[in-house]
């Protein structure tokens, strides 16, 4: 089977979510919401509203604002993964400890709506589709559901569910608050 399903390119609704926990965490959000959104090829459609969150896996670290955007892209999704990655690299992200503090955190959680003729699922470990860990990850769901209330993703077993049902048996969930 190839790593890569489903088209490549084209007009594709695009999922992403964004967190600092170095700096100053809100200004680098705004900052880099507007440099993907001035990117040929991206056109940021909605941001959710901020929330703050207890850091999840890793070492001891400050806690993260985290948002997520949805986005419509004519970019492959590797393409658009290596825009995310000079985003953050602008913004000074060093990949030294995984999961550790950053100054920026730009994740593609979904390339494509779930169970249409635009979803990509990749299993390349380079850039895995659905976001592999997004599912159990309240950091991202909360704030996703806020902007999109009916939001589904693909779980890592091929279901389909929805995101809001997905926060309310996320493990982290106590730890996100509204800003």
């Amino acid at each position: 089977m190839s790593p890569l399903v489903g088209p490549v390119g084209g007009d594709v609704e695009v999922v992403l979510a964004l967190g600092a926990n170095l700096g100053d965490r809100e200004g680098t959000l705004r900052a880099a919401l507007a440099e993907l959104d001035e990117t040929e090829g991206v056109a940021v459609q909605g941001v959710s509203p901020l929330v703050e969150t207890d850091p999840v896996g890793g070492p001891e670290q400050p806690d993260y604002l985290n948002l997520v955007a949805t986005a419509r892209t004519s970019l492959g999704p590797f393409e658009l993964l290596d825009v995310c990655h000079e985003v953050e690299r602008q913004h000074g992200r060093e990949r030294e400890v995984r999961w550790g503090a950053r100054t920026l955190d730009v994740d593609v959680i979904a390339y494509g709506r779930p169970g249409s003729t635009s979803e990509v699922v990749s299993a390349d470990p380079a850039l895995t589709l659905p976001h592999p860990r997004a599912h159990e990850r309240a950091f991202v769901l909360s704030p996703w559901s806020q902007l999109v209330p009916d939001a589904q993703l693909r779980l890592p077993d091929g279901s389909v569910r929805p995101v809001a049902d997905l926060l309310a048996e996320a493990a982290d969930r106590d730890g996100v608050r509204s800003c």
